[in-house]
């Protein structure tokens, strides 16, 4: 299991700008995933920073106009992470909601502790394959 991150992508300049040696796996940047649409704009932390005890990484993904597609969280999930790594998005209470901004989704992964997962059996059938 590892964080990534693609350096390609990352803003090196202005508000957001970062370096690997000065920032590490930590940064922001845009991703090209679609030519018809603006590039994903990626905010992202390697969970090195500690809060109230708890280490997550982190991906914030936004558009200017709608939110990003369950492909388009596919393949950022596969540039930060590893394809057996579980990394989830969440729905947590509504008494918790914050929204900063009305076009992101989030990706999560706790460092220090294995992310529960519900039996495989719940989520579908393998034999079955893909249903149209």
């Amino acid at each position: 299991m590892a964080f990534k991150f693609p350096e390609q992508f990352r803003l090196r300049k202005g508000e957001f700008g970062s370096s690997l040696e000065a920032h590490g796996l930590n940064g922001a940047g845009f991703i090209p995933v679609r030519t018809h649409r603006a590039p994903l704009k990626f905010i992202a932390s390697d969970g090195t920073c500690c809060v109230q005890g708890e280490r997550w990484e982190h991906v914030s993904v936004s558009l200017p106009d709608c939110c990003p597609t369950w492909e388009e969280m596919c393949k950022v999930k596969a540039m930060f992470w590893d394809d057996e790594d579980t990394v989830i998005q969440l729905h947590p209470p509504r008494s918790t909601w914050v929204n900063n901004h009305p076009h992101c989704l989030h990706l999560w992964r706790p460092v220090d502790a294995r992310q529960p997962l519900p039996p495989e059996w719940m989520v579908g059938l393998r034999e079955l394959g893909t249903l149209s």
